[in-house]
């Protein structure tokens, strides 16, 4: 409801403190949020930048909510006022598809080894500007294990995922050729039997309010 051209990046992010305080939250470790030209690459803090009819916005929650658990996700949306772009609907397509890839491939059982080998590839002109990991454990905050990027080459943890586990499916799709960038990231909880996907908002190139 809020974003709308006009407001400033600070003033949208300041939002999300103040419904995270409000429901009995603890604190947000970054300020992840960027819209336009600064959405690639990725990791731009928010700033004073005005945010303009059919910008990008992207944002990364990073937050410790009510009860101590850290609610980790990202969304990217189009500000209202302009329709999407054919950019920004191919740039979401793919974040989307390396997110829903990914996220099938979890289950009690699967070794972190298997989930490296059997993860998304990006095509060439995203791999530098990538996210670090492919998806990550949450609980109190980041945690165990840390899924790396098979073509990375780095030793990937041992041990497999188990029922009760924890994940974060992260993707940053964003050209080294320039123009804007799309983060996503969902947090799915391993069941006995695949994968239950715990945040409830779309995953739509829109924000969807009401």
């Amino acid at each position: 409801r809020e974003l709308k051209p006009g407001i400033t990046e600070n003033q949208l992010w300041a939002k999300l403190h103040e419904a995270n305080i409000a429901r009995g939250g603890e604190w947000i470790e970054t300020r992840l949020l960027a819209s336009g030209p600064r959405t690639n690459p990725w990791f731009h803090e928010c700033s004073d930048r005005v945010i303009e009819a059919g910008d990008m916005v992207a944002f990364d929650t990073d937050l410790i909510g009510p009860y101590g658990y850290c609610a980790d996700i990202s969304r990217s949306w189009v500000a209202p006022g302009r329709e999407p772009r054919a950019a920004q609907i191919s740039l979401h397509a793919l974040a989307l598809e390396q997110i829903s890839h990914n996220s099938e491939l979890l289950r009690p059982g699967v070794s972190i080894r298997e989930l490296a080998e059997r993860s998304f590839q990006l095509p060439s002109e995203y791999l530098a500007g990538r996210y670090g990991v492919v998806m990550h454990g949450v609980g109190l905050c980041d945690e165990y294990p840390s899924l790396y990027y098979r073509e990375d080459g780095r030793e990937p943890f041992a041990g497999v995922l188990e029922a009760g586990m924890v994940m974060c499916v992260e993707s940053y799709v964003g050209s080294d050729q320039g123009g804007g960038g799309v983060k996503l990231e969902t947090q799915v909880l391993v069941t006995g039997t695949g994968f239950e996907r715990l945040d409830r908002f779309p995953l739509d190139l829109r924000p969807v309010v009401g």
